[in-house]
Protein backbone atom coordinates (compact mmCIF):
# COMPACT_ATOMS: atom_id res chain seq x y z
CA UNK A 1 0.00 0.00 0.00
CA UNK A 2 1.37 3.41 -0.91
CA UNK A 3 1.30 6.18 1.68
CA UNK A 4 -0.99 8.14 -0.65
CA UNK A 5 -3.83 5.61 -0.52
CA UNK A 6 -4.82 5.48 3.15
CA UNK A 7 -8.61 5.60 3.44
CA UNK A 8 -9.81 6.98 6.76
CA UNK A 9 -12.85 6.57 8.95
CA UNK A 10 -13.28 9.73 11.02
CA UNK A 11 -14.74 8.70 14.36
CA UNK A 12 -15.93 12.04 15.70
CA UNK A 13 -17.21 15.00 13.70
CA UNK A 14 -14.93 17.29 15.66
CA UNK A 15 -13.29 20.69 15.52
CA UNK A 16 -9.77 19.27 15.26
CA UNK A 17 -10.81 16.91 12.48
CA UNK A 18 -12.26 19.84 10.55
CA UNK A 19 -9.52 22.39 11.18
CA UNK A 20 -6.39 20.24 11.26
CA UNK A 21 -6.70 16.61 10.27
CA UNK A 22 -8.90 16.63 7.17
CA UNK A 23 -6.82 19.43 5.55
CA UNK A 24 -3.64 17.49 6.40
CA UNK A 25 -5.09 14.26 4.99
CA UNK A 26 -6.02 15.92 1.73
CA UNK A 27 -2.65 17.67 1.46
CA UNK A 28 -1.06 14.19 1.55
CA UNK A 29 -3.64 12.62 -0.80
CA UNK A 30 -5.19 10.54 1.97
CA UNK A 31 -8.92 9.98 1.65
CA UNK A 32 -11.42 10.81 4.44
CA UNK A 33 -13.95 8.14 3.47
CA UNK A 34 -16.52 8.19 6.29
CA UNK A 35 -17.47 10.14 9.38
CA UNK A 36 -19.25 8.77 12.46
CA UNK A 37 -20.95 10.93 15.08
CA UNK A 38 -23.36 10.27 17.91
CA UNK A 39 -25.78 12.72 16.31
CA UNK A 40 -27.14 11.83 12.87
CA UNK A 41 -27.95 15.41 11.92
CA UNK A 42 -24.54 16.67 13.00
CA UNK A 43 -22.83 13.86 11.07
CA UNK A 44 -24.80 14.73 7.94
CA UNK A 45 -24.06 18.46 8.16
CA UNK A 46 -20.39 17.90 8.97
CA UNK A 47 -19.95 15.43 6.11
CA UNK A 48 -21.56 17.82 3.63
CA UNK A 49 -19.42 20.73 4.79
CA UNK A 50 -16.19 18.75 4.53
CA UNK A 51 -17.01 16.65 1.47
CA UNK A 52 -16.98 13.24 3.16
CA UNK A 53 -19.09 10.74 1.22
CA UNK A 54 -20.38 8.44 3.98
CA UNK A 55 -21.76 9.54 7.33
CA UNK A 56 -23.91 8.26 10.17
CA UNK A 57 -24.00 6.96 13.71
CA UNK A 58 -23.16 3.30 13.03
CA UNK A 59 -19.58 2.52 14.01
CA UNK A 60 -19.35 -0.76 12.09
CA UNK A 61 -20.61 0.93 8.93
CA UNK A 62 -18.12 3.75 9.36
CA UNK A 63 -15.26 1.25 9.63
CA UNK A 64 -16.27 -0.52 6.42
CA UNK A 65 -13.90 -0.26 3.43
CA UNK A 66 -11.23 1.83 5.15
CA UNK A 67 -7.61 1.26 6.12
CA UNK A 68 -7.46 3.30 9.30
CA UNK A 69 -9.57 5.08 11.89
CA UNK A 70 -8.86 8.57 13.18
CA UNK A 71 -10.59 9.04 16.55
CA UNK A 72 -11.42 12.55 17.74
CA UNK A 73 -14.68 11.96 19.60
CA UNK A 74 -15.13 12.99 23.22
CA UNK A 75 -12.86 11.32 25.76
CA UNK A 76 -15.48 8.82 26.93
CA UNK A 77 -15.63 7.20 23.49
CA UNK A 78 -11.92 6.81 22.69
CA UNK A 79 -11.43 3.41 24.29
CA UNK A 80 -14.51 1.68 22.89
CA UNK A 81 -14.03 3.12 19.40
CA UNK A 82 -10.30 2.30 19.31
CA UNK A 83 -10.99 -1.22 20.52
CA UNK A 84 -13.68 -1.73 17.88
CA UNK A 85 -11.42 -0.42 15.13
CA UNK A 86 -8.50 -2.62 16.22
CA UNK A 87 -10.73 -5.70 16.36
CA UNK A 88 -11.99 -4.82 12.87
CA UNK A 89 -8.38 -4.93 11.67
CA UNK A 90 -8.04 -1.19 11.19
CA UNK A 91 -4.99 0.87 12.05
CA UNK A 92 -5.79 3.55 14.65
CA UNK A 93 -4.66 7.12 15.18
CA UNK A 94 -6.37 8.34 18.35
CA UNK A 95 -6.53 11.77 19.92
CA UNK A 96 -5.33 11.97 23.49
CA UNK A 97 -6.14 10.51 25.90
CA UNK A 98 -6.15 7.00 24.46
CA UNK A 99 -8.51 6.02 27.26
CA UNK A 100 -9.64 7.23 30.67
CA UNK A 101 -7.76 4.59 32.67
CA UNK A 102 -4.24 3.26 32.47
CA UNK A 103 -5.63 -0.28 32.33
CA UNK A 104 -7.70 0.46 29.22
CA UNK A 105 -4.78 2.26 27.56
CA UNK A 106 -2.54 -0.74 28.17
CA UNK A 107 -5.21 -3.04 26.76
CA UNK A 108 -5.39 -1.05 23.53
CA UNK A 109 -1.62 -1.33 23.13
CA UNK A 110 -1.72 -5.08 23.72
CA UNK A 111 -4.69 -5.66 21.40
CA UNK A 112 -3.12 -3.65 18.57
CA UNK A 113 0.10 -5.64 18.86
CA UNK A 114 -1.82 -8.93 18.84
CA UNK A 115 -3.88 -7.83 15.83
CA UNK A 116 -0.83 -6.64 13.90
CA UNK A 117 -2.19 -3.12 13.40
CA UNK A 118 -0.61 0.24 14.10
CA UNK A 119 -1.87 2.15 17.14
CA UNK A 120 -0.67 5.72 17.54
CA UNK A 121 -1.63 8.73 19.64
CA UNK A 122 -2.16 12.05 17.91
CA UNK A 123 0.29 13.93 20.11
CA UNK A 124 1.40 16.52 17.58
CA UNK A 125 4.38 17.85 19.56
CA UNK A 126 6.96 14.99 19.65
CA UNK A 127 7.28 15.09 15.85
CA UNK A 128 7.67 18.87 15.70
CA UNK A 129 11.02 19.85 14.18
CA UNK A 130 11.56 22.05 17.25
CA UNK A 131 11.26 19.13 19.67
CA UNK A 132 13.20 16.77 17.42
CA UNK A 133 16.06 19.28 17.32
CA UNK A 134 15.95 19.79 21.11
CA UNK A 135 16.27 16.04 21.66
CA UNK A 136 19.14 15.93 19.16
CA UNK A 137 20.98 18.70 21.00
CA UNK A 138 20.60 16.81 24.28
CA UNK A 139 21.73 13.51 22.74
CA UNK A 140 24.80 15.16 21.19
CA UNK A 141 25.92 16.46 24.58
CA UNK A 142 25.57 20.16 23.79
CA UNK A 143 24.20 20.91 27.27
CA UNK A 144 26.21 18.34 29.21
CA UNK A 145 24.35 16.16 31.69
CA UNK A 146 20.59 16.59 31.40
CA UNK A 147 19.24 17.97 34.67
CA UNK A 148 15.63 18.85 33.98
CA UNK A 149 13.07 20.83 32.04
CA UNK A 150 10.38 23.48 32.40
CA UNK A 151 7.23 23.74 30.31
CA UNK A 152 5.10 26.89 30.03
CA UNK A 153 1.87 25.78 28.37
CA UNK A 154 -0.53 28.41 29.72
CA UNK A 155 -2.86 29.59 26.97
CA UNK A 156 -6.44 30.79 26.57
CA UNK A 157 -9.01 28.17 25.59
CA UNK A 158 -10.88 29.39 22.48
CA UNK A 159 -14.50 30.22 23.17
CA UNK A 160 -15.75 27.61 20.69
CA UNK A 161 -14.03 24.88 22.77
CA UNK A 162 -15.41 25.87 26.19
CA UNK A 163 -17.79 22.94 26.35
CA UNK A 164 -17.15 19.34 27.48
CA UNK A 165 -13.43 19.98 28.10
CA UNK A 166 -14.38 21.94 31.21
CA UNK A 167 -16.63 19.29 32.68
CA UNK A 168 -15.92 18.35 36.28
CA UNK A 169 -16.94 14.80 35.38
CA UNK A 170 -13.62 12.99 35.07
CA UNK A 171 -15.15 10.75 32.42
CA UNK A 172 -15.96 13.74 30.23
CA UNK A 173 -13.27 16.39 30.21
CA UNK A 174 -11.16 16.51 33.39
CA UNK A 175 -10.25 20.05 32.38
CA UNK A 176 -6.78 21.23 31.59
CA UNK A 177 -5.03 18.06 32.81
CA UNK A 178 -6.33 15.62 30.20
CA UNK A 179 -6.29 18.33 27.55
CA UNK A 180 -2.87 19.95 27.99
CA UNK A 181 -0.81 18.20 30.69
CA UNK A 182 -1.22 15.01 28.67
CA UNK A 183 0.57 16.75 25.77
CA UNK A 184 3.35 17.94 28.10
CA UNK A 185 3.94 14.34 29.12
CA UNK A 186 4.29 13.32 25.46
CA UNK A 187 7.21 15.77 25.25
CA UNK A 188 8.82 15.25 28.65
CA UNK A 189 8.75 11.44 28.76
CA UNK A 190 10.98 10.87 25.69
CA UNK A 191 13.15 13.86 26.58
CA UNK A 192 13.82 12.91 30.21
CA UNK A 193 13.88 9.14 29.93
CA UNK A 194 10.57 7.36 30.35
CA UNK A 195 7.87 7.69 32.98
CA UNK A 196 8.48 9.91 36.00
CA UNK A 197 8.64 8.08 39.31
CA UNK A 198 6.92 10.81 41.32
CA UNK A 199 4.34 13.46 40.41
CA UNK A 200 3.13 16.34 42.57
CA UNK A 201 0.56 18.93 41.51
CA UNK A 202 -1.68 21.82 42.48
CA UNK A 203 -4.74 22.61 40.38
CA UNK A 204 -7.33 25.41 40.55
CA UNK A 205 -10.27 26.83 38.65
CA UNK A 206 -9.60 30.41 37.48
CA UNK A 207 -11.87 31.21 34.53
CA UNK A 208 -14.49 33.95 34.67
CA UNK A 209 -16.53 32.66 31.72
CA UNK A 210 -19.14 30.91 33.85
CA UNK A 211 -20.45 31.24 37.37
CA UNK A 212 -20.80 28.53 39.98
CA UNK A 213 -19.12 25.17 40.31
CA UNK A 214 -19.35 22.02 38.26
CA UNK A 215 -16.16 22.53 36.31
CA UNK A 216 -12.80 20.82 36.34
CA UNK A 217 -9.54 22.70 37.05
CA UNK A 218 -8.46 25.01 34.25
CA UNK A 219 -4.96 25.70 35.62
CA UNK A 220 -2.39 23.32 37.07
CA UNK A 221 1.28 23.37 38.05
CA UNK A 222 3.23 20.16 38.43
CA UNK A 223 6.61 18.88 39.58
CA UNK A 224 7.80 15.56 38.16
CA UNK A 225 10.82 13.51 39.19
CA UNK A 226 12.48 11.37 36.52
CA UNK A 227 15.36 8.93 36.98
CA UNK A 228 18.40 9.55 34.81
CA UNK A 229 21.47 7.40 34.18
CA UNK A 230 23.55 6.30 37.16
CA UNK A 231 20.72 7.23 39.51
CA UNK A 232 20.83 10.96 38.73
CA UNK A 233 17.44 12.53 39.33
CA UNK A 234 15.94 14.86 36.75
CA UNK A 235 13.20 17.34 37.63
CA UNK A 236 10.51 18.87 35.45
CA UNK A 237 8.00 21.62 36.07
CA UNK A 238 4.88 22.42 34.04
CA UNK A 239 2.35 25.24 34.10
CA UNK A 240 -0.75 24.46 32.08
CA UNK A 241 -3.78 26.72 31.84
CA UNK A 242 -6.82 27.62 29.77
CA UNK A 243 -6.91 31.13 31.23
CA UNK A 244 -3.80 33.01 30.04
CA UNK A 245 -4.41 35.02 26.84
CA UNK A 246 -1.17 36.99 26.48
CA UNK A 247 1.82 34.71 26.80
CA UNK A 248 3.82 32.40 24.57
CA UNK A 249 4.52 28.74 25.17
CA UNK A 250 8.03 27.60 25.98
CA UNK A 251 10.14 24.55 26.73
CA UNK A 252 13.37 25.04 28.67
CA UNK A 253 15.82 22.13 28.81
CA UNK A 254 18.45 22.48 31.54
CA UNK A 255 21.85 20.84 31.52
CA UNK A 256 25.14 20.99 33.40
CA UNK A 257 26.81 22.81 30.49
CA UNK A 258 24.00 24.71 28.83
CA UNK A 259 20.32 25.51 28.43
CA UNK A 260 18.03 25.05 25.44
CA UNK A 261 14.98 27.30 25.11
CA UNK A 262 12.34 26.36 22.57
CA UNK A 263 10.19 29.43 21.92
CA UNK A 264 6.54 28.97 20.83
CA UNK A 265 7.17 25.34 21.64
CA UNK A 266 3.81 23.88 22.58
CA UNK A 267 1.46 25.15 19.89
CA UNK A 268 -0.36 23.38 17.05
CA UNK A 269 1.87 25.11 14.52
CA UNK A 270 5.52 24.34 13.87
CA UNK A 271 6.72 27.94 13.71
CA UNK A 272 9.03 28.80 16.56
CA UNK A 273 12.73 29.04 17.34
CA UNK A 274 15.46 27.55 19.50
CA UNK A 275 18.22 29.29 21.41
CA UNK A 276 21.15 27.49 22.99
CA UNK A 277 23.10 29.14 25.82
CA UNK A 278 26.48 27.78 26.92
CA UNK A 279 29.71 29.23 28.29
CA UNK A 280 30.37 30.51 24.77
CA UNK A 281 27.22 32.65 24.79
CA UNK A 282 23.76 32.41 23.28
CA UNK A 283 23.17 31.26 19.71
CA UNK A 284 20.09 30.63 17.62
CA UNK A 285 19.83 27.06 16.35
CA UNK A 286 18.66 26.64 12.78
CA UNK A 287 15.44 24.62 12.45
CA UNK A 288 13.25 24.13 9.39
CA UNK A 289 9.70 24.69 10.63
CA UNK A 290 7.88 24.82 7.29
CA UNK A 291 6.10 21.47 7.64
CA UNK A 292 2.59 21.20 9.08
CA UNK A 293 2.65 19.23 12.36
CA UNK A 294 -0.38 17.14 11.44
CA UNK A 295 1.10 16.27 8.06
CA UNK A 296 4.20 15.14 9.95
CA UNK A 297 2.05 12.90 12.16
CA UNK A 298 0.16 11.44 9.20
CA UNK A 299 3.31 10.85 7.16
CA UNK A 300 4.95 8.99 10.04
CA UNK A 301 1.75 7.00 10.66
CA UNK A 302 1.53 5.98 7.02
CA UNK A 303 5.17 4.94 7.15
CA UNK A 304 4.41 2.73 10.13
CA UNK A 305 1.47 1.19 8.26
CA UNK A 306 3.70 0.30 5.32
CA UNK A 307 6.52 -0.91 7.57
CA UNK A 308 8.92 1.88 6.62
CA UNK A 309 8.82 3.98 9.78
CA UNK A 310 7.30 4.56 13.19
CA UNK A 311 4.61 6.89 14.52
CA UNK A 312 5.74 10.16 16.09
CA UNK A 313 3.88 8.98 19.22
CA UNK A 314 3.24 5.25 19.47
CA UNK A 315 0.37 3.67 21.34
CA UNK A 316 2.77 3.03 24.21
CA UNK A 317 3.79 6.69 24.21
CA UNK A 318 0.11 7.58 24.39
CA UNK A 319 -0.48 5.15 27.25
CA UNK A 320 2.48 6.64 29.15
CA UNK A 321 1.07 10.14 28.68
CA UNK A 322 -2.27 8.94 30.06
CA UNK A 323 -0.53 7.55 33.15
CA UNK A 324 1.19 10.87 33.82
CA UNK A 325 -2.02 12.87 33.35
CA UNK A 326 -3.96 10.55 35.67
CA UNK A 327 -1.18 10.79 38.26
CA UNK A 328 -1.30 14.59 38.04
CA UNK A 329 -5.08 14.55 38.50
CA UNK A 330 -4.79 12.29 41.55
CA UNK A 331 -1.92 14.29 43.06
CA UNK A 332 -3.85 17.55 42.66
CA UNK A 333 -7.00 16.04 44.13
CA UNK A 334 -5.37 14.32 47.12
CA UNK A 335 -2.47 16.63 47.90
CA UNK A 336 -0.07 13.66 47.85
CA UNK A 337 2.73 12.69 45.48
CA UNK A 338 1.78 9.88 43.08
CA UNK A 339 3.77 7.32 41.12
CA UNK A 340 2.24 7.05 37.61
CA UNK A 341 2.84 3.31 37.68
CA UNK A 342 0.32 3.05 40.52
CA UNK A 343 -2.65 4.61 38.74
CA UNK A 344 -5.27 2.07 37.63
Amino acid sequence: MSTSTLRWALLGASDIAATRMVPAMRALDHAPASVVSGNEGHARRWAAQHQVARCGTDLAEGLRDVDAAYISSTNTKHYEQALAAIRAGRHVLCEKPLALTARESDQLVAEAEAAGVVLAANHHLPGSPLHVKARELVASGRIGNLLGARVMHAVELPERLRTWRLSADEAQGAGVILDITCHDASVLNPLLGGLPGTVSALAVRQNEWTEGGGQAPDAVMTVLRYSGPEGRARLAQTHDAFTVPHDTTRLEVLGSAGTIVVHDAMTQDASGSITLTTAAGTEEVAVDTDADLYEIVLTAFAGAVTGTGAPTATGQDGANAVRVALAVERAARTGHAVDPRDVP
